[in-house]
């Protein structure tokens, strides 16, 4: 149960019905204390970082930070900035399970839009990048959804707080979750040098 001084409790949303005439609002990018161009400015790169490790894919991305940040800015959101980030990040996630859950097979997404390496590398070293980074995508992906989310989040720098307001946990037990995800990435790709 949430908490009174719950940040994600704190964040109320309204979307309006597809039926609803449309809203005339005299400052249309800002949201009560909240303007739309600096949240953007604040929280879409990171956004984007984010939805890239949990996808794999840039445009997939990159088409759901947009999409997180849409809903947001058509939605009456409000709340801490702590919980506004969360929210943000945890609509990013629905976003993603859900065109996965309709379009399906990941891997072939990925295959299709492979991540380019920078023109500056020589052919050595970006197959090498290109290697380790299967290697890493294939040890996410051996892990569960929550796994996956909180490895990600946490290397995206959240805090112990946001990812627990963002996965719906106590922020005490991030730790332990934390290090147990992280235990079975290790082995999970640790298994991968065994595999080869």
């Amino acid at each position: 149960m949430r908490g009174v001084n719950d940040p994600v409790a704190a964040v109320s949303v309204s979307i309006p019905d597809a039926g609803d005439p449309p809203r005339e609002d005299p400052e249309p990018r800002t949201r009560g204390t909240v303007d739309f161009d600096t949240l953007f400015e604040e929280h879409f790169p990171a956004l984007v970082r984010y939805c890239h490790r949990l996808t794999g894919d840039g445009d997939v991305a990159e088409d759901a930070a947009q999409e997180a940040m849409v809903r947001f800015f058509h939605g009456e959101v409000s709340g801490t900035p702590e919980g506004i980030r969360g929210w943000l990040f945890r609509t990013a996630t629905n976003v993603v399970r859900d065109r996965y859950r309709v379009e399906g097979n990941r891997r072939r997404l990925l295959e299709a839009n492979p991540v380019r390496p920078s023109p500056s590398d020589g052919p050595d070293e970006r197959l090498e990048r290109e290697e380790r980074r299967e290697d890493v995508r294939r040890a996410l992906d051996r892990l569960g959804d929550r796994d996956q989310e909180i490895l990600l989040m946490r290397y995206e720098g959240f805090s112990y707080r946001e990812i627990a307001e963002a996965i719906g946990v106590a922020a005490t037990s991030v730790g332990t979750l934390l290090a147990r995800a992280e235990a079975r990435f290790a082995t999970s790709y640790r298994g991968r040098e065994a595999d080869a």
